[in-house]
């Protein structure tokens, strides 16, 4: 499938203003704890957003770095630069100081649009090592709990640099008239995860995040008008900008905002209060809100009510089969488990309606081509391996990014004109449904043989007693050897001194005897990083929870 776009393409149209033209103005944008932003009110917004940047000097194709929790402002700003013709830089609001620094100054951005304390630890940077010398305006909007006046002063002090989002966006007229821009432009910049050094920048244009919503949110897994979404990832990661605000703004419907930190508890009262039909999830939280009913039924409570939901999304890390079972037995609620990254911009592999199959990543999304490469291949020439031979995915499609920002050497090692090769370690069956093996630079080196720690993860987590498991190569009397590391369910926390003897019994029944790992240890929880997926650098480092 070869969608083609006209030459000129803005993402805030295609997204936004397009909703006005088709007579939706009224309809709910944004449900913000009882609060409700119609498509009229963000356009008005968000063309406010794009007066401020021009009267404060930001022009086309600069970069414009958000930080900020989820909220309807966060909707105001991401359209209002990409209006303006700026390009969008996404940061983690609860990031420490020093990642703040690096992203305003990697980026080389003209203005940050944040809250209070990250505006305070910029000021504080500024002034001390003069971090941030191309800014011209930084705008500070209120950091405000869910249901919260967002049309209200931030209270931050400001001056000629930093400026209070409210107090400019309300005194500024909107702007009339918009850029035309060509699809190809740069819009955004998504970032890598940063697994293995300092995060990367992929450089995408407006057409990107055109085909992909057309592809794989309209027709592979079906958003449509009215819509209610809530997402467990954060707007700052693209997963969820896709998913929980810019497919449900495509179709007219309505993203549902909560700036809480996700927690089981915040999650089922996003599911009572917003009652969605569309949940952005990743597995590590179904695991979690799964043993948060189990509990509130234990202490004689309803436990989750999923009735309004249509189906849930999870990405970021493969869902295991065993977990997805849990889940459909218990609710009864199809889970689209889908592989996408930051170099593709989204999903470009997903299980859809009436084609989920449990333990797989499902079937390339149309409009998308898959290869499984040999680990050694350099192109796309080589010949791809057999159904059921583990090798590296390669993936095509109009969502490709151009290229990682300062970094040429990583950006001729992953792509390859139309091509991306993932680093992700896949089989494919004879029907073509993909199964994760785990990352190429994951692997480990056991007593002279390979060991991928994700076929190890499934099967700990197939047992009765395991929540969630992680493995990870550490040195041992001078030797690699492969470490578990288990969380363990409610009921098995008492037996903690028994189960590694249980687990390695278990293990040599499912997989190879080399590849049962030797050491073991029980924690409480496991360290996730930003996007929610489990942090093997700082297990590694040390840190358990």
């Amino acid at each position: 499938m070869r969608l083609q776009f006209p030459d000129t393409l803005n993402m805030a149209d295609y997204f936004l203003f397009d909703r006005l033209r088709e007579g939706l103005g009224a309809a709910e944008a944004v449900r913000w704890g009882n609060t409700r932003f119609d498509y009229d009110r963000v356009a008005d917004s968000a063309r406010r957003v794009v007066a401020v940047l021009a009267a404060h000097g930001v022009r086309r194709g600069e970069r414009v770095l958000l930080c900020l929790p989820d909220s309807p402002i966060y909707a105001f700003a991401i359209f209002g630069v990409l209006a303006r013709g700026a390009v969008v830089a996404m940061g983690n609001p609860d990031a420490p100081a020093s990642q703040i620094e690096y992203l305003v100054e990697y980026t080389r951005a003209t203005a940050v649009i944040t809250i209070p304390k990250v505006a305070q630890a910029l000021r504080e940077a500024r002034e001390l090592r003069g971090v941030g010398e191309e800014l011209s305006l930084v705008l500070v909007a209120k950091d405000a709990a869910t249901g919260d006046d967002v049309d209200a002063p931030s209270g931050f002090e400001t001056d000629a640099l930093f400026r209070d989002f409210h107090a400019e966006v309300s005194t500024t007229a909107p702007a009339e008239k918009l850029p035309k821009l060509h699809r190809d432009e740069p819009a955004m910049w998504l970032f890598t995860s940063g697994s293995t050094g300092e995060p990367k920048a992929n450089i995408h244009t407006h057409r990107d995040y055109a085909f992909n919503t057309e592809v794989y949110a309209k027709e592979t897994v079906g958003y449509r008008k009215g819509d209610v979404t809530i997402s467990v990832s954060r707007l700052y990661f693209g997963y969820a900008t896709g998913t929980n605000l810019f497919f449900p703004f495509a179709v007219g419907g309505t993203a549902a905002l909560f700036s809480e930190r996700p927690s089981p508890e915040v999650m089922a009262k996003a599911l009572t209060e917003y009652r969605p039909t569309v949940v952005t999830n990743v597995p590590t939280m179904l695991g979690k809100l799964l043993e948060y009913d189990a509990e509130e039924v234990k202490q004689g409570r309803p436990g989750l009510d999923l009735s309004s939901v249509r189906f849930s999304l999870s990405a970021g890390e493969a869902l295991p089969e065993a977990l997805l079972r849990r889940w459909q037995a218990r609710f009864g609620s199809d889970v689209y488990d889908g592989i996408g990254s930051a170099e593709m911009f989204h999903i470009y592999a997903s299980n859809r309606p009436g084609d989920i199959v449990p333990g797989s990543l499902g079937r390339a999304v149309a409009g998308y081509e898959l290869r499984i490469l040999p680990e050694e291949a350099e192109g796309v020439g080589a010949a791809p391996c057999e159904p059921g031979q583990i090798g590296v995915l390669w993936v095509k499609g109009d969502s490709v990014s151009q290229c990682y920002w300062l970094d040429r050497d990583k950006s001729f090692k992953t792509f390859h004109g139309h091509w991306c090769r993932t680093g992700d370690l896949f089989h494919v069956d004879e029907k073509g449904y993909l199964y994760f093996a785990g990352r190429s630079d994951d692997l480990l080196k056991v007593g002279g043989l390979w060991v991928a720690p994700r076929e190890i993860e499934e099967a700990l987590m197939m047992h009765d007693a395991v929540s969630l498991a992680a493995v990870i190569g550490v040195e041992h009397e001078g030797l690699t050897k492969a470490k578990a590391f288990v969380v363990l369910r409610g009921d098995a926390a008492h037996k903690a001194a028994l189960i590694e003897a249980e687990l390695v019994a278990y293990l040599r029944e499912r997989v190879s005897k080399y590849k049962v790992p030797k050491l073991y240890e029980v924690v409480a929880d496991l360290p996730k990083n930003d996007r929610g997926k489990v942090d093997k650098k700082a297990l590694r480092a040390g840190v358990t929870s």
